[in-house]
């Protein structure tokens, strides 16, 4: 395989890799797994997750006797764990310790329990790393157990006691935050809880003791699988109960609308008759808060991605998704002005997001309400919110709140002896800095409200 389609985040697994070929993602299996992949396959094991779906389904392209070439299916927009909602996160946990009992039951155990092993598709969260089931061995531990401490009984603990902010951690640690870490941030009461000590505080003094043992007299560890199955159940059992504590000022921000319901209305239909115009296949909603604007249009859109930066608002939009079993939705956790970034070795194995979206090429992006908050709050001047805007969009339907409207008052007035220098923020002033990158197709203001919609194409 020429290494220029070698996928630059497969390079860990010694069972095979991911590579790119004609921009359809495929992997190689080397003959180091061939025993592990004929069994899952013939037994029906992997039939069984692909009808269930829980596992990527894939095709079988080739095979030889030096390799097996398989086609999974398309995931068209990954997300990462620093982007998801706590409950996102926590279904990701759970379905990481459904598949490792369903894989004990059978014979087999999964050899690795990273968070990026899983990703969200078709409104619910999927594994995708086919070659992570290996054989299980009699009375052996299960070897993952730590890695799924590190990625997701961590993350979500500490988000549990200090916010879901902490699971943004996730992206400083690729391989999992440190036990010993979690164990420090962790509050001194919870030492005296049997399950986290025994599953955190003692992993991490077990640790320490393990990196002091030079000369690797330590035993090998023995553990039956009647043992590990409770355990699995003990951290099944403890993370399902999870519930975060937290408000935000984005939670209910349709509550908090300034606009009457006569313009509510009117800016749904503008939105609709536009989308109407452009008939798009796929959809961004770039601080969509809980979807609420993107379901009610009224065009079948295939997929919308609905990112917003508050926690809650993604996790209630999430909730609502799960009701409505609905599959065209991805919502996820983005701050337009931190955008996450590519990380891992060479800065390649997890690709920044802006990467990723240029790469999916959405046909609509929506912005409602979001311009006087990069603008105001992040003092990022027009032509640059215009540029990052522009770097993926085709159409760009964007809301533009004038000084009139009592959220741009808030905003300003908080600028104290600065307010002054926001004296760009208005609608000529948008217009000369977007102009430059977009086409302005129209523009409607909303009756009853101090806001005007804009629908734009992009020059490029």
């Amino acid at each position: 395989m020429i290494a220029k389609n070698f996928h630059s985040s497969s390079f860990r697994d010694p069972s095979g890799y991911v590579f790119i070929e004609d921009g359809i993602i495929k992997r190689v299996i080397h003959p180091i797994y061939f025993e592990q992949y004929n069994k899952l396959t013939e037994s029906g094991f992997f039939k069984v997750l692909f009808n269930n779906r829980l596992l990527i389904p894939h095709q079988e392209l080739t095979y030889t006797n030096e390799q097996i070439v398989i086609q999974p299916n398309k995931v068209s927009f990954i997300t990462y764990p620093y982007e998801w909602s706590f409950n996102q996160y926590k279904e990701a946990a759970l379905l990481t310790l459904k598949l490792q009992k369903y894989s004990l039951e059978h014979g087999f155990s999964l050899k690795d329990a990273s968070a990026f092993n899983i990703t969200f598709h078709n409104g619910k969260a999927i594994f995708i790393d086919t070659l992570s089931f290996d054989f299980y061995a009699e009375n052996s531990p299960w070897r993952a157990y730590k890695q799924f401490i590190t990625h997701f009984l961590g993350p979500l603990v500490l988000s549990y006691f200090h916010g879901a902010q902490m699971l943004k951690l996730t992206s400083n640690f690729i391989d999992g935050i440190p036990v010993k870490m979690i164990s420090s941030l962790l509050p001194f009461k919870t030492k005296l809880n049997p399950f986290l000590y025994s599953n955190i505080h003692l992993l991490a003094k077990l640790e320490e003791k393990h990196n002091e043992d030079y000369k690797g007299t330590s035993k090998k560890a023995s553990l039956s699988k009647k043992a590990q199955l409770n355990i699995i159940e003990s951290l099944y059992d403890y993370i399902k109960k999870l519930e975060l504590k937290e408000t935000s000022e984005w939670g209910k921000y349709y509550n908090k609308i300034n606009y009457s319901n006569s313009a509510f209305i009117l800016k749904s239909k503008i939105i609709n008759s536009w989308i109407a115009e452009i008939k798009p296949k796929t959809l961004i909603d770039i601080g969509g808060n809980d979807g609420t604007f993107v379901r009610r249009i009224n065009y079948k859109i295939e997929e919308t991605l609905v990112c917003d930066i508050d926690n809650n608002a993604v996790d209630y939009n999430y909730k609502t998704l799960k009701i409505n079993k609905e599959q065209f939705m991805l919502p996820f956790v983005l701050d337009v002005l931190n955008p996450s970034a590519a990380i891992g070795l060479n800065n390649k194995e997890r690709f920044s997001f802006l990467d990723r979206i240029k790469e999916y090429a959405p046909d609509v992006t929506l912005a409602l309400a979001v311009i006087h908050h990069m603008t105001l709050s992040g003092n990022v001047p027009f032509d640059k919110s215009a540029q990052f805007f522009s770097s993926f969009s085709k159409y760009l339907i964007i809301e533009f709140p004038k000084r009139e409207d009592s959220w741009v008052k808030r905003l300003l007035n908080n600028k104290a002896e600065f307010k002054e220098h926001f004296d760009f923020y208005n609608l000529e002033a948008f217009e000369i800095a977007y102009s430059k990158y977009f086409e302005i197709i129209e523009n409607k203001a909303i009756d009853g409200s101090e806001r005007v919609m804009y629908l734009l194409k992009n020059k490029c």
